[in-house]
């Protein structure tokens, strides 16, 4: 049975209807999206209703992680049937703060955050990504307070950096790392995705299928630099503009050069026409 829903649009608000889960010592859990809702977020929201009694999902598309040219006038928005799907998934609550709740004027505070969000994967070619990220997360970790926090393993630097920010700040937060919501045919999902033309669309599980074999490879003992070589060629004859096919250490995201460096993780990204997609996997 679907769930009465209530959208919060202030911070205020927001504290008073979630104060008395909080007198009653009841777990609250933040899913915290941009919209446009797949079943990959669906999956995170599962995840948050195993795991406590209120599930809050926010709703804000955040200027500060865009760059001038980047995509934050026509990314996609669908609040009603974001609004529908939760309502049928039990969530509690929707935050869905505007632009000015969010930053009010005079706001001139930013995390600044490093360590995995500085090792040249995402960060040099959306420098000012993690900023927005770590600021905008760090404000709705300290509105809502939950218990649990719950992001998808496809942004994998984004979750290493929240978990880092969350660990150095003392935030009393736990934050959980969901595994990739994939299509039939291996594409990972992504609210980007419906900027693929139906050519585009058959070509994009190639990320996926180049970053397996590459990870089966590694597994069976041939030399990382080899095949991630090997990977970066097939990408690029698929028709990819490759911005990055790189292996590293799976907590620090530091470069390494053989599986006896530590846990390893593949992490691409690439254009394909005007989209660009980002995946990873574990080896």
């Amino acid at each position: 049975m679907a769930s009465r829903l209530k959208v919060v649009r202030t911070v205020p608000s927001l504290r008073r209807a979630l104060e008395p889960y909080r007198t009653s010592g009841d777990r609250i859990a933040l899913v915290p999206t941009m919209g446009a809702l797949h079943r990959g977020h669906m999956a995170l929201v599962r995840e948050a209703r195993q795991r406590a009694k209120c599930v809050v999902v926010s709703i804000f598309v955040n200027p500060t992680q865009f760059a001038p040219h980047e995509d934050f006038a026509s990314y996609p928005r669908s609040f009603a049937t974001d609004i529908k799907a939760l309502r049928e998934a039990n969530v509690d609550f929707v935050w869905a703060p505007s632009v000015e709740a969010m930053y009010p004027a005079g706001f001139a505070t930013r995390v600044a955050p490093a360590g995995a969000a500085k090792v040249g994967l995402e960060d040099e070619f959306r420098p000012h990504f993690f900023g927005g990220v770590a600021t905008v997360v760090a404000k709705l970790f300290t509105q809502v307070s939950p218990d649990f926090a719950l992001f998808g393993q496809k942004d994998y630097q984004q979750l290493r950096v929240i978990t880092q920010m969350a660990a150095d700040l003392n935030l009393p937060v736990k934050v959980i790392g969901v595994p990739t919501v994939r299509e039939p045919d291996g594409l990972a999902l992504s609210s980007r995705n419906v900027y693929l033309s139906a050519g585009e669309r058959a070509v994009a599980p190639m990320l996926y299928r180049v970053l397996k074999d590459c990870a089966a490879r590694i597994k069976n003992g041939e030399k990382i630099d080899r095949v991630l070589n090997v990977g970066r060629i097939e990408i690029d004859l698929a028709g990819f503009t490759l911005d990055y096919l790189e292996a590293r250490h799976a907590l620090t995201l530091a470069p390494i050069i053989s599986r006896k460096d530590g846990p390893v993780r593949l992490l691409v990204a690439a254009r394909l026409g005007k989209t660009r997609l980002i995946d990873n996997v574990g080896v």
